[in-house]
């Protein structure tokens, strides 16, 4: 028994991380391929059972898994950025909330036929969309920086604020020994406000006043956030149910938005933890489904759910941002991105297992419709949501080809405009206001300031953008920089001028080491100041055509020739050389070099 209980834990870690990477490799939504993997090891194959594998820890389980993503989802709250967003979501988070109560409720009232006490509910919980689905769209559609904004706080807070909804629905609607209802609604909201987000509040600074102090060592900083996150939300629903979703929100917010300590390798370990939890969750809730729930979806529920797509959406995004300075590209584009997650899946379950227990009838039917909404959703909006950003002109490639160019020297300018004649988007970013006008000159978009500083990095664009080349004489500025930016664009598109000494790989004691550095840019000899050197000797920048100007097998046998980039002659898609790992290049193709 011990080992099925085992090996059923580990396939869910195996195949959450097996369908996270090929949703990597063919650059598709990761959560669509999660579901996919969750319902063909479940109902198809019977590989996997979630209720036999792990009972009733089940749902204690998704619900902690749950706190958690909103607890990090909440480190990612930045007050400075509610000064560009701030009406429309908090609009969203209002009059959207309601209306889309409201619509959905009726939807569910006339089109399932369901009694209107059950239709409230169901339309309660509808309002949630959650970071579980909208940070992974988020990333790989790659909305512009307002828009992604205000969908990220939107669908974080939003969860907090649905599930108190469907708990407040359920307590007034359906149970008949509370009392006033709307007595019983007033109570329920300022329990949860003061109790949640007064005791994630209180938590996040205790967190700050021991770090600050440094009453807890650093190796324990992790362990004492997670313990803090269990404790509150555990204390906070025994109080008033859901609302620990409230406290662990405002405990990640406070603490992202306080300046007395640093809490980047908290952020850091929690993005691990989520990415797995996500994986896990989503594995979990497709392969709970069984053939006789998917029965039960029939014409109705299909309606209900194009219902929600093309009219509850469309109406709550066009009311809640009437007076805002959004355009009309930007309220479509929300208008098509409000997919449900865990929360909605996990709070339904429950409150149709005790809606079953109060003999409500068509209770059961809640959880198989919710999760047509959830796949459906989820199908639709990762699938065709990135498309209609970039018809809109709102989001990025998913395979992003700008650049952010630490330096604006000299060469570094050469090279940025270069790439940007070539439809490569480039960032330059310099603290000297010299080279950052001389970029400027160039019609290359410049800013001035420190790669390291929060305030420049929220300066830059980063919907089209997918690396990073440091090119700064100072490696340690470099170095620091790469590792910024590698929970970003991943290890494999930071970039850094060689470290090493103009002989090659050597040595050295005073280097930074490996696993603290970007890639290495062009060619282990060629570092910041043999660059610079070639220059001055006269060596030069050059275009040249594969095929035409040089052929490929002497790109490498040249003398005198170090190549750069590669452009794709179809694709206009770039490859960099590096130090380990050179370009394949074809007939066609243009070669960007430096040639003595």
């Amino acid at each position: 028994m011990n080992e099925s209980i085992i090996i059923g834990i580990a396939a869910v870690i195996v195949l959450g991380t097996v369908a996270q990477w090929i949703a990597w490799r063919l650059k598709m939504p990761s959560i669509l391929i999660l579901l996919l993997t969750g319902f063909v090891a479940g109902p198809i194959a019977g590989w996997l059972s979630p209720d036999d594998l792990l009972g009733d820890v089940l749902f204690p389980f998704v619900s902690m898994s749950t706190a958690l993503i909103l607890y990090e989802g909440g480190m990612s709250l930045k007050r400075s950025e509610l000064s560009h967003v701030g009406k429309p979501v908090r609009n969203l988070l209002t009059v959207g909330v309601f209306i889309t109560w409201v619509l959905a409720s009726l939807l569910a009232y006339w089109l399932l036929g369901w009694h209107w006490r059950l239709s409230a509910l169901f339309g309660a919980i509808l309002t949630v969309t959650g970071p579980t689905v909208i940070i992974p769209l988020l990333r790989f559609i790659r909305p512009s920086p307002q828009l992604s904004s205000i969908l990220k706080w939107e669908g974080i807070v939003i969860d907090p604020i649905g599930a108190l909804l469907a708990v407040l629905v359920f307590e007034a609607l359906l149970v008949s020994d509370k009392g006033d209802p709307v007595q019983v609604a007033i109570m329920g909201i300022v329990t949860t406000i003061v109790v949640g987000g007064g005791l994630g509040y209180v938590a996040a600074r205790i967190l700050v006043l021991f770090f600050r102090r440094y009453w807890i060592p650093d190796f324990l900083h992790n362990p004492s956030s997670l313990m803090m996150v269990f404790t509150v939300y555990a204390i906070s629903n025994y109080i008033q149910e859901e609302s620990g979703l409230l406290a662990v929100t405002v405990m990640g917010a406070a603490l992202a938005n306080q300046k007395s300590v640093p809490i980047r390798h908290i952020i850091e370990f929690k993005e691990i933890l989520r990415v797995v939890l996500i994986s896990s969750l989503f594995i979990l809730l497709a392969a709970r489904i069984t053939v006789d729930d998917m029965k039960l979806i029939d014409l109705s529920a299909v309606l209900f759910l194009a219902g929600l797509i093309l009219i509850v959406r469309p109406l709550t995004v066009f009311l809640s941002t009437i007076g805002t300075t959004l355009k009309w590209q930007d309220k479509v584009f929300l208008s098509w991105m409000a997919p449900r997650g865990i929360v909605a899946a996990a709070v339904t379950s429950i409150f149709a297992i005790k809606l079953e227990q109060n003999n409500i009838e068509q209770a059961g039917e809640m959880v198989p419709v919710m999760f047509a909404v959830i796949v459906g959703t989820v199908a639709l909006y990762g699938i065709s949501a990135g498309f209609l950003g970039r018809v809109l002109g709102v989001a990025g490639d998913q395979d992003p080809q700008g650049v952010i160019i630490v330096g604006g020297h000299y060469w570094a300018r050469v090279l940025g405009k270069i790439l940007q004649d070539n439809k490569i988007r480039v960032q330059m970013i310099d603290t000297n206001p010299y080279h950052v006008t001389a970029c400027r000159m160039l019609d290359l978009p410049a800013i001035q300031g420190n790669i390291l500083d929060e305030g420049v990095q929220e300066e830059l664009d980063l919907s089209t953008t997918g690396r990073l080349m440091a090119l700064t004489s100072n490696d340690e500025v470099n170095s620091l920089a790469a590792l910024r930016f590698t929970e970003l664009f991943g290890r494999g598109e930071v970039y850094q001028i060689s470290p090493y000494s103009d002989q090659g790989v050597t040595k050295d004691k005073n280097q930074v080491p490996r696993e603290l550095r970007g890639r290495c840019l062009f060619d282990h000899a060629l570092t910041y100041s043999a660059f610079s050197r070639r220059f001055a000797e006269g060596a030069d920048i050059r275009k040249m055509i594969v095929g035409t100007d040089i052929k490929p097998a002497d790109i490498k046998k040249t003398p005198g020739l170090t190549p750069l980039f590669l452009i794709d002659r179809d694709s206009r898609k770039m490859s960099i050389y590096t130090a380990e790992i050179h370009a394949q290049a074809d007939e066609g193709d243009l070669l960007v070099a430096l040639q003595d």
